[in-house]
């Protein structure tokens, strides 16, 4: 290793972040996709983290066969004007007025269309709360406070969206309902683990897989608090058929993995993907590859010295006092809590989208020495790991990892190397 193992991290993290780009993604599969081809004139409509980019690349390819199109990000996600597409910013990972302001648009954009209508639907994560109508009979409060009781438990992406689906207008296939009999070509950027289509964004143009019976489960799983207006509508099914769909998956974490392997076997390191499907609590998975780091250096294995683990996924966090941080963050902290004062090998964890949790930071990037330059400002990691204050801790030590909004969003990638 001719480099300093965190600036080799944080080349791989940018790296990354190029090669999943979704303008890139897009245009490719925009031109080879026939219904695309024809010549029909186009409603674009785009939602998620990354819809900017998305569209960018739909409008640059098509140009004047789109003839009017609608934009939803989150906000700061914008890079500007787009010629012929209205765009809006809302909120994320709840719901807020603009989100709503933002459906109806496209609701009305939508209606009265004809089988002789195409509709290209570009869909990124975050799109659950950026696209959002509720249900007649509840308001965009309810879905608020469910969403968040939802995120403080420590529900996964697949169960907060199983759940809050059913109180959407455009959720779980309804939006190609709403569409219907007007064709759609759905073009995904996957942030689920497994690339489930119908929970990606909640599903809004996907037949949905969930059931009822799911949902009471949840409920009863993380004892949520669920008033007579909501379980009623709980208990409705969504569509399980949606003849007017054609989807297409552009990017996912495996992509994103395999950028991080393709990189580091050039830098001569014996690599291992160890999951791209990483699921738990984000302080157990960081216990997990310490106990994986120790392994290498003391047995080489799972994999021979030079070694780098990746994996990919998302972790949760069960949030029990009221510390700042995010998924990663709290990953790479519990991380450096069990590596301290050990020598060469660091830990990069951080979201692909560039944010983590409430925080302007992507993740973290630790090593051996986090822990001790954390006490030396006068602070006990294990404790603020104990209080969900990974951030406040990886500041201190100078190890958050800060990139800003990246216009795309493929889950989470954790990188290890052991030297």
């Amino acid at each position: 290793m001719r480099a300093d193992l965190k600036t080799i991290l944080r080349a791989i993290v940018d790296e990354i972040i190029k090669e999943s780009d979704p303008y890139t993604c897009v245009r490719e599969y925009v031109e080879k996709i026939p219904v695309l081809k024809n010549g029909d004139q186009i409603i674009l409509v785009a939602i998620g983290k990354a819809a900017w980019r998305m569209a960018k690349a739909a409008k640059d390819s098509l140009k004047e066969r789109i003839k009017t199109g609608i934009v939803v990000t989150k906000y700061g996600h914008s890079e500007g004007d787009i010629e012929g597409l209205q765009i809006y910013e809302a909120g994320h990972p709840i719901p807020d007025e603009n989100s709503l302001i933002a459906t109806k648009r496209i609701l009305e954009v939508t209606s009265n269309l004809s089988e002789k209508d195409l509709v290209l639907f570009l869909v990124s994560g975050g799109g659950s709360s950026l696209f959002e109508l509720p249900q007649d009979g509840i308001c965009i409060e309810d879905i608020q406070k469910l969403t968040t009781q939802l995120l403080k438990s420590g529900a996964s992406i697949v169960e907060i969206n199983t759940v809050r689906k059913r109180l959407s207008k455009v959720k779980g296939g309804r939006f190609a309902q709403h569409v219907y009999p007007a064709r759609i070509v759905s073009l995904v950027l996957s942030d689920v683990l497994g690339d489930r289509l119908d929970t990606i964004a909640s599903g809004p143009a996907y037949p949905d897989s969930t059931t009822t019976e799911q949902v009471l489960e949840i409920i009863k799983r993380y004892n949520l608090k669920i008033s007579k207006e909501l379980m009623n509508l709980l208990l409705q099914e969504t569509p399980k058929e949606l003849p007017n769909v054609e989807t297409y998956i552009v990017g996912n974490v495996q992509k994103a993995c395999k950028v991080a392997r393709d990189f580091l076997e050039r830098l001569g390191l014996n690599v291992i993907v160890l999951t791209t499907q990483l699921s738990c609590e984000a302080r157990e998975a960081g216990r997990f590859l310490a106990a994986i780091a120790k392994e290498i250096r003391n047995h080489d294995r799972p994999v021979k010295k030079p070694a780098a683990v990746i994996v990919g996924g998302e972790t949760v966090v069960r949030v029990t006092s009221s510390g700042k941080g995010g998924r990663n963050q709290e990953l790479a902290l519990a991380f450096a809590v069990e590596v301290d004062g050990m020598d060469n090998l660091a830990l990069c964890s951080f979201g692909t989208d560039g944010t983590d949790g409430p925080t302007d930071a992507a993740g973290g990037i630790v090593d051996g020495n986090t822990c001790e330059k954390i006490r030396k400002a006068g602070y006990s990691p294990q404790r603020l790991l104990d209080d969900n204050d990974s951030y406040t801790a990886l500041k201190l030590a100078d190890d958050l990892l800060v990139t800003g909004p990246t216009g795309t969003n493929v889950n989470d990638v954790v990188i290890l190397i052991v030297e």
